[in-house]
């Protein structure tokens, strides 16, 4: 028996991901029972989320191989109900972005996820933010929890980005085959559950609910400047440590230039990202939302 009908959710990064999939969570029990698989990893504390999603990154990739194990974190998700798949993995890592690289192992990875599904991809939703919002997301996020460089040692390689939207939906869409691709701005995302419908409009939303907890919320610059001066000393914190930190300075909101492109550079990325969605709307088989 071919796969059944997945409808992938593929991202991006820092668009709300983390919320999606906890709406995912809070409706499991409803969408198992009119005929749909959740499938969702398990982060940020979402207990029932068990995909565990197996992808290709560096550069000596055997395809074969990467296929193979994509296809056997999905084997618990074949059967003959349709699947609504959330990663935001699928594309790659955000690290690569400080390299002047916009997700360069996406091809690979959705090369291996289609490989790996037999059936149709009836829809795939992708998520896009803007280029200067997105970029000092990703770095804040993983200064959280990394030694970092100071954001003027990277800024160059954010303004030099090597590609950027549109040639990673084309990628996406000449990759996986779906039969229908959305790209929704991430001005227009809205609830969790009008993601929700964007990715599956087939399904029944009445009785659905938006999840409450608020997720992924961004240390403070202070917060972030404390975490840094004990990374770069070598110091670990443990989880309890850490979280004191982000406490006791979640009341200190007044910016500290820990992450900030000048105006001049927010407008350019803001151009580009502008002419980005224009140049999508034009693309054949992709739908701008």
């Amino acid at each position: 028996m071919a796969d059944a009908p997945i409808y992938v959710h593929a991202g991006a990064h820092r668009t709300g991901t983390t919320s999606f999939q906890m709406c995912l969570h809070e409706n499991r029990l409803v969408l198992q029972a009119r005929g749909w698989t959740p499938a969702y990893p398990g982060r940020d504390g979402i207990k029932s989320g068990k995909l565990a999603l197996r992808l290709p990154t560096g550069t000596r990739i055997d395809p074969v191989g990467a296929a193979a194990k994509a296809r056997r974190t999905l084997d618990p998700y074949r059967t003959s109900r349709p699947v609504i798949l959330s990663e935001e993995n699928i594309l790659g890592r955000m690290f690569h972005f400080m390299q002047g690289k916009f997700y360069p192992f996406a091809e690979a990875r959705c090369s291996a996820l289609r490989a790996a599904w037999d059936g149709p991809i009836a829809h795939v939703l992708l998520v896009v933010r803007p280029y200067e919002q997105l970029f000092v997301s990703a770095f804040r996020k993983r200064a959280e929890d990394n030694p970092m460089p100071d954001f003027a040692e990277v800024r160059d390689s954010y303004l030099n980005i090597d590609r950027g939207w549109p040639e990673l939906a084309a990628s996406i869409r000449d990759i996986l085959r779906p039969e229908a691709m959305t790209v929704l701005p991430y001005a227009s995302r809205g609830s969790s559950l009008n993601l929700l419908h964007t990715l599956a409009p087939g399904l029944d939303m009445s009785g659905l609910i938006e999840p409450g907890q608020i997720a992924n919320k961004s240390a403070t610059d202070a917060a972030l400047e404390t975490l840094q001066a004990r990374y770069r000393t070598g110091r670990d914190l443990s989880r309890a440590d850490w979280k004191s930190v982000i406490e006791r300075h979640a009341a200190n909101t007044k910016p500290r230039n820990f992450a900030a492109f000048t105006d001049k550079e927010q407008a350019d990325l803001s151009a580009r990202y502008a002419s980005d969605l224009k140049q999508m709307e034009w693309m054949p088989a992709i739908n701008v939302a």
